[in-house]
């Protein structure tokens, strides 16, 4: 199989995350992604590596049996957001539960294999479900007219205009219309991210479900040398302008935005515009930053309500994009929770209260759920604007034994004074820092609920946490991202638990008494105090390589290779030091 051969097949399965696998005549597998199960595909193979191959999907030659007669957004194809928008939902909801099973399957214990796994939970809206989205300017095509939407799949610069997506509701497509025209109209420029030049670049849009309070946000650079401006500033306008700069805008940054604010505000909407801000942003990176903001109109926040809480939320504020299905996430997670924490009487919380640790807290929506049966939660959140909605949050509902505070979690919670009874874990995708989730464990509480938006990041932090003693109790997935691949999962689980065939036996070295051996410990007791102090596992023949360093006696011949010119693992830095650290503890060094 060679780069830029081309293949087709039938689609066995697809793995997490929107993996395609297509068995070839030769029996190797291929990774096609954006596929469905049961398609007919070609493909061009792009990527080949340690006996692994991907391909570019080209083009659907069958559709698969499973995809009925749904047609689907008529951006399908186009653009790269919504991949299962032709499968009938009830198919995609199995789907994505298979696929997060197998995940956890392969990952969770042997003798652990009788936790529960609950399904998928449905999103209560299957269109116009998101609260938020970032659309991109550019253009469809080079040097084509003024695009504004999301990324044409397989494209970095291309743009699809999305006026028809689904997936939101028709305030969010009035706004981008009303501001493609209106830019069209004065032949604005979009940023070039290969130039680094243009004005436009970004729009985002965040509605709430329950208030329906609308905030637009246009991001754009600091480039305000529109060619209508400079035409304008000329002693003598040269006759020899074209055509684009006879029709440019010819006025300045503030009447442009004056204009766009009026256009904004004459359309009508089902909402409410509660609030229209420019932001400023010249970072070369393609992501919305904020070097910025300004209130065009009304104000900078938006009101949102789950569970019976009000949640302010400001323009880059981390909250979940779906509120309905946010509902029936956070009331998983309070379910999950269950007998762990008291209810009752106000008494009997200050009596038996638990100190909760809400850890990558966002605007504080979990902490806030938990409070009334708390003694006290404590909320931290890299995102310094988000932890200041918190604290607001908070008050605004009444709740004043919540604290939040701003910092990263592996930096911050050595210096918190309380130590928690229970711990709930909402990380971002790429799930939790591992020296953090170290620091997570060394609390040894008793239970913990992980909520996780990529299941193969909760897979990878599984293993660590199971390796130092937690077991997985409960499993459920809750569906937030309808006609995506994307899904929210949540998991308990439980530290020391006692059953009729098995008894954990939960010690820690530094309360032994290790005067018997501290000038040889064993193999066996170096490894079970790095594993403890580090969550790392480390072989006899690394011990070994480490004591010969330290000029230990180790034996002439122990854990040497009986054959000629083996070659001989060596020892990563990072076991080098912890090995080191236990040498120093046990004295041997």
């Amino acid at each position: 199989m060679k780069k830029g051969q081309i293949i087709e097949g039938v689609i066995e399965r697809v793995d997490f995350p929107n993996k395609g696998i297509i068995r070839t005549e030769d029996g190797r597998q291929v990774i096609v992604k954006n596929t469905i199960p049961g398609q007919k595909v070609s493909a061009s193979i792009n990527k080949i590596r340690k006996g692994k191959a991907e391909g570019r999907l080209l083009e659907v030659l069958e559709k698969s049996p499973l995809e009925g007669d749904k047609t689907g957004c008529v951006h399908a194809g186009e653009c790269g957001g919504c991949t299962y928008q032709t499968l009938p939902y009830d198919r995609q909801l199995e789907m994505k539960a298979e696929q997060v099973k197998k995940l956890m399957d392969d990952v969770i214990d042997q003798e652990n294999r009788d936790y529960q796994f609950l399904g998928i939970k449905e999103s209560p809206r299957q269109t116009g479900y998101r609260n938020k989205m970032e659309f991109s300017f550019g253009d469809e095509f080079k040097d084509g007219p003024l695009a504004l939407g999301m990324h044409k799949r397989g494209s970095f610069y291309d743009i699809v205009t999305v006026e028809n997506c689904q997936i939101v509701d028709e305030d969010f497509r009035k706004i981008l219309s009303v501001t493609l025209a209106y830019f069209r109209e004065k032949n604005i420029t979009y940023y070039h991210k290969l130039r680094h030049t243009g004005y436009l670049r970004h729009l985002l849009v965040r509605k709430a479900v329950k208030t329906g309070e609308i905030l637009v946000d246009l991001v754009t650079t600091t480039q305000t040398d529109f060619p209508g401006i400079a035409a304008a500033q000329m002693d003598e306008v040269e006759s020899t302008l074209n055509n684009a700069q006879e029709n440019a805008f010819a006025g300045t940054e503030e009447e442009l935005l004056e204009g766009w604010k009026a256009a904004l505000l004459a359309a009508d909407y089902k909402g409410i515009m509660t609030g229209i801000l420019h932001t400023r942003n010249d970072n070369v990176a393609d992501t919305v930053t904020n070097e910025g903001t300004d209130v065009l109109y009304g104000q900078d926040f938006f009101y949102e309500e789950l569970l019976g809480l009000r949640f302010k939320i400001t323009p880059f504020s981390f909250f979940q994009t779906n509120s309905l299905g946010a509902e029936v996430l956070y009331q998983t997670a309070r379910e999950f929770i269950g007998d762990a924490l008291p209810s009752g009487t106000d008494a009997d919380i200050a009596e038996h209260g638990k100190i909760v640790f809400d850890l990558y807290s966002g605007t504080g929506t979990i902490a806030q759920m938990l409070s009334p049966v708390a003694k006290k939660v404590i909320g931290v959140e890299i995102i310094e604007e988000a932890v200041e909605a918190a604290k607001e949050n908070a008050q605004l509902n009444g709740l004043h034994n919540c604290e939040f505070i701003a910092g990263d979690v592996l930096k911050v919670i050595d210096g918190i004074e309380e130590k928690p009874d229970y711990i709930v874990l909402d990380p971002p995708r790429d799930g939790i820092n591992p020296k953090a989730l170290e620091k997570i464990i060394r609390y040894n509480v008793p239970q913990m609920v992980y909520i996780s938006c990529k299941p193969t990041s909760l897979a990878r932090d599984l293993e660590v946490l199971q390796a130092r003693g937690y077991e997985v109790k409960k499993v459920c997935c809750v569906d937030m991202f309808p006609s995506t691949f994307h899904v929210e999962t949540v998991v308990l689980l439980s530290k020391g638990e006692i059953d009729s065939k098995k008894v954990r036996v939960e010690f820690s070295l530094e309360d032994m008494d290790m005067s018997g051996f501290q000038k040889g410990a064993t193999y066996e007791q170096i490894k079970a105090y790095v594993l403890e102090h580090t969550g790392l596992k480390v072989s006899s023949l690394y011990i070994s390589q480490i004591k010969r360093k330290c000029g230990l006696d180790v034996g002439q011949n122990y854990n040497l290779s009986k054959k000629e010119d083996a070659k001989v693992p060596k020892c990563p830095p990072e076991k080098e030091a912890a090995i080191r650290d236990a040498l120093k503890y046990f004295q041997m060094i």
